[in-house]
């Protein structure tokens, strides 16, 4: 962002990540809630996986065009994969009953020194 442009609003700020929240909970369930229902034809699974998916794009599509400007493409891809991790580790353990374990908290602070470092600017 150069000098001259103006700060970035609280909404442009915000609403991006709160879209993204939204839109991460709408494509785990599109992606993954089929998996308690094993017995389900796959074509039909695949259907109502669209139909979910569906309604996670009208949410995506906003966010990053709203956040883009107030973020790089960059800082809003990690945002998103940050959001996608937790909603996704949420669901694992409470919709799915799955353990969460020692080895997945090294895996995603891993991955949050790497979101550090992009919105920690070049390094120098």
């Amino acid at each position: 962002m150069t000098a001259l442009a103006a700060a970035p609003s609280l909404f442009s700020l915000a609403a991006p990540i709160l879209l993204l929240i939204a839109s991460n909970v709408f494509m785990t369930f599109a992606w993954y809630g089929h998996l308690k229902f094993p017995g389900a034809a796959l074509w039909v699974v695949v259907l109502v996986s669209w139909g979910i998916a569906f309604f996670e794009y009208w949410l995506a599509v906003p966010a990053n065009r709203i956040g883009y400007g107030a973020y790089s493409a960059a800082e809003l891809k990690t945002v998103q994969e940050v959001i996608s991790l937790t909603v996704f580790a949420l669901f694992a353990i409470f919709y799915l009953g799955e353990k969460f374990t020692l080895n997945h908290l090294l895996g995603f602070a891993f991955i949050a020194v790497g979101a550090f470092f992009i919105f920690k600017g070049p390094i120098r």
